[in-house]
């Protein structure tokens, strides 16, 4: 028979044993290759930004990291395969906007909730769009675009990639932020509501920086804003929507690295040190740069308080407009 004291001592050891046991594991992580999923398609900007970034997390971690594309409803097919992924670190979301601050409001039956079914790691990049019109239309400020909104509610048309985007629910945000009547013309895709632009059957646009940049420069459309808060690098000349007329307005897309929820907190803290440190490399952040985006980088904590507030952002755009994804 083992004798008490025996036991006794056995019991005392075993919360130190087993967080050295979990330290021990911990210090191992990660024993086997990890994986980004990015919920759309090969080729766009998320695609390429998790594919630089999985190249120098390679570098540090010491094991291969791999891009894994999921897309399908608009980013809520792959995103739901990492929601219910293990939570051993090993496999990430590349999040957007959509994805995680839109959809929880937009779409009824989503199968994932984006604070209670993830673990927020690190913010990545942001992104303002730019409010764009036809040479042809006398508008050549936010405020000629404001009066002329007013001066004839509805016949104002901006175009968009679809439904429920962040640049409709932008368009939204601004009819209730200028008190104003534009009239949505939803698109399937960006290219296609940028022909019509610069064609003059579209008035005006809220587009991707990068998707509307190129013709901005070739004089075929006129930037009057951007959605950040501050002026652009690549269009300072143009002011932002809040700098114009409309205090405290920004409506910015952003892309975030998210792990499963019940992930280890230290092996979150770990990811998002790895990621922060590799998005601070001067390539990477001149790549970004180049693309248009603003660099993130923010602690796990803060990460995910900013997806809360644009959460609550954004359901209340889409409350107050009445807006439907169909």
């Amino acid at each position: 028979m083992i004798p008490r004291r025996t036991l006794l001592a056995l019991a005392a050891a075993s919360p130190v044993v087993a967080r050295a046991q979990a330290a021990r594991a911990q210090s191992d992580w990660p024993a086997r290759p990890l994986r980004i999923v990015v919920p759309f398609a090969p080729g766009g900007s998320t695609d390429l930004m998790a594919r630089r970034l999985a190249e120098r997390l390679t570098q540090t971690l010491g094991q291969t990291v791999l891009v894994e594309n999921r897309p399908g409803a608009g980013g809520v097919t792959g995103s739901d395969h990492v929601a219910n992924a293990a939570p051993d670190g090993l496999t990430m979301l590349f999040g957007v906007t959509g994805t995680h601050a839109i959809a929880p409001s937009l779409i009824p039956a989503l199968p994932y909730q984006p604070l209670r079914d993830f673990a927020p790691i690190t913010l990545v990049v942001r992104a303002p769009l730019v409010l764009v019109v036809h040479p042809s239309l006398p508008v050549h400020s936010l405020a000629d675009h404001i009066a002329a909104a007013r001066a004839r509610p509805g016949t104002l048309t901006y175009g968009t990639p679809g439904n429920g985007t962040a640049m409709h629910l932008t368009g939204v945000m601004f009819d209730q932020a200028a008190g104003t009547q534009t009239t949505h013309v939803p698109y399937r895709g960006s290219a296609m509501a940028l022909n019509d632009l610069v064609g003059g059957t579209l008035a005006s646009m809220w587009g991707d920086l990068l998707v509307v940049l190129p013709q901005i420069r070739a004089g075929a459309i006129r930037a009057i804003a951007v959605t950040s808060a501050t002026r652009h690098p690549l269009l300072p000349d143009v002011p932002s929507v809040a700098e114009a007329g409309l205090p405290g307005f920004e409506a910015l897309s952003w892309q975030g690295i998210f792990a499963p929820a019940a992930t280890p907190p230290a092996v979150v803290e770990r990811l998002s040190a790895e990621i922060r440190a590799a998005i601070e490399q001067p390539d990477i952040r001149d790549f970004f740069a180049a693309q248009g985006f603003l660099m993130g980088g923010s602690t796990p904590a803060a990460f995910t308080a900013m997806v809360g507030a644009e959460m609550a952002k954004w359901a209340k755009v889409v409350r107050e407009g009445k807006v439907t994804a169909d």
